[in-house]
């Protein structure tokens, strides 16, 4: 039989097990959810031309080094480690295109346009619009805003315009393109959980 103060000695490290165990896992799952959404930021952030671009990029690089040192270094959890980071830098390719493509669709203003001008330039694929409407506004859109093959001059077009003015504006999908958005969407959110699960998993699993 345990003496008296065996016994306080046991049930003071059961009363501290339990809180350890909490905080393990709450610290885990704010790694785990903060993480990804850094590399959701930063892929939005890429889809603003110039500066965005630039803050994108080193938001993304800087969220990999701290979540690869954290979970491969610190946590010695490097198989965790890699996933979070290839998982990552594929959220930041996947999520950008997709979130852009929703808010755009979504939000974006319609304004009615005609195509004038298509053109290769450096293996890339770039389309002249010009507004039908107020001050015949002329924009040339690149790829990333949908100029492919199914955009040809004289083409009417309804163009979608971000409303607070960031944004390039966008050209309408092609026939062949039903459903590509959700698609990208629907990858994004895997490469987020798979993302986030391996940095929650590192943070509980951590050595």
């Amino acid at each position: 039989m345990g003496t008296p103060e065996s016994v306080v000695v046991t049930e003071g490290k059961a009363a501290g097990a339990a809180p350890s165990r909490v905080r393990r896992w709450v610290n885990s799952l704010v790694w785990g959810l903060s993480v990804p959404l850094m590399f959701t930021a930063a892929a939005w952030l890429a889809q603003y031309p110039s500066v965005g671009i630039f803050a994108g990029v080193v938001l993304a690089l800087g969220t990999f080094a701290v979540a690869a040192t954290v979970a491969g270094g610190v946590w010695h959890r490097a198989g965790a480690a890699v996933l979070v980071s290839c998982g990552g830098f594929a959220l930041t390719l996947f999520a950008g295109p997709g979130l852009y493509e929703l808010y755009m669709k979504t939000l974006g203003e319609k304004v009615p346009a005609v195509v004038t001008k298509v053109e290769e330039r450096d293996d890339k694929r770039y389309c002249t619009v010009e507004e039908a409407t107020g001050g015949h506004a002329v924009h040339e859109i690149s790829q990333q805003q949908n100029c492919f093959d199914h955009i040809k001059p004289p083409q009417r077009v309804t163009l979608r315009q971000d409303p607070l003015g960031g944004l390039e504006p966008r050209l309408p999908d092609g026939p062949d393109q039903e459903g590509q958005t959700s698609l990208t969407l629907a990858i994004s959110a895997g490469l987020f959980a798979v993302t986030g699960g391996s940095m929650f998993y590192a943070g509980q699993r951590r050595r």
